[in-house]
């Protein structure tokens, strides 16, 4: 049976990844004590009609059993036949403190006079174990509502041993903050900004004029074949780990012209992955499968 433990910060979309899961043909439960993983997973590896695929959503509702939960773990892989991945949800404070406003709802850390921003960051420390042992934590802060199911839904799907690695690059401003989905992170700020340069401000690393600038600077080419070597070196025990997804963002300071530029043509580069190769370009609003088709969800 597989069986995915689904997690992460209140606030950050765990609701519609359990329900993204159920929708994929995943029996889900919500806010189950670990402790009584090890019995769930019997009653539905028997019957006349065995569950393959589960899913079950841990949060910090169950906080006292938490520390349970890497022994109820080891348990179970001894048990037989079970592969356990772990998918944590993220996302900024400012994301959070926005979703919380807008939804009126209550922190359930809100209690004993904490503030909002306290009670969250009382609760990243008690699931940072969750976080550190998840197989991928997905950063919610810019995505849809569609985005945000298509991810999880793809996670799921990447599940097989033998299903090639999905590459993500995407672009981002270290202006704007640091993805936190991030598996490798490279800051490329150091390369000359088209920002201040004539007629390219309003263009991106999108567009023609910015790429002849770029192309023009001695350095980046060195620079483009020093990731695209150490990531060609590196994939191959990346791709050894039972994960689906290796996401690599490319940062500069305003996320819209070097790392844009960087982005496609690592995407480029390793094109004979597809359809295994995903570009985002996080501050264009843009995610793009192979670099060419975009997606509608982040729009």
């Amino acid at each position: 049976m597989e069986l995915i433990i689904v997690s992460g910060i209140s606030g950050s979309g765990k609701s519609s990844a359990i329900h993204a899961l159920e929708d994929a043909g995943y029996y889900c439960v919500d806010n189950l004590p670990p402790d009584l993983l090890c019995d769930l997973a019997r009653v539905l590896a028997s019957g006349p009609k065995p569950v393959r695929k589960a899913a079950v959503g841990m949060d910090v509702r169950t906080r006292a059993h938490l520390e349970d939960l890497p022994q109820v773990l080891h348990g179970l892989e001894k048990e037989g036949d079970l592969d356990i991945r772990g998918l944590f949800l993220e996302a900024n404070e400012a994301s959070l403190l926005r979703r919380f406003s807008e939804t009126r709802r209550r922190h359930p850390l809100a209690e004993g006079g904490h503030s909002l921003p306290e009670a969250i960051g009382l609760e990243r420390r008690h699931l940072a174990p969750l976080a550190e042992a998840a197989d991928r934590v997905l950063d919610t802060s810019e995505l849809s509502v569609h985005t945000l199911r298509r991810r999880v839904q793809d996670f799921a799907s990447g599940g097989s041993a033998h299903r090639p690695l999905t590459l993500l690059f995407q672009s981002f401003g270290f202006k704007h903050g640091i993805p936190m989905d991030s598996d490798l992170l490279f800051d490329i700020r150091f390369l000359p900004n088209p920002n201040y340069e004539s007629g390219l401000a309003e263009l991106t690393g999108l567009d023609q004029p910015v790429r002849d600038y770029l192309e023009a600077q001695p350095e980046l080419e060195q620079r483009l074949a020093d990731v695209h070597r150490l990531l060609e070196d590196w994939l191959p025990a990346y791709s050894e780990e039972p994960r689906s997804y290796l996401t690599v963002s490319i940062g500069c300071t305003g996320g819209r012209h070097r790392s844009v530029y960087m982005v496609d043509r690592l995407a480029e580069r390793f094109a004979d992955r597809a359809p295994h190769v995903l570009v985002r370009h996080r501050e264009l609003g843009s995610g793009q499968p192979g670099g060419h088709q975009p997606d509608p969800g982040t729009q």
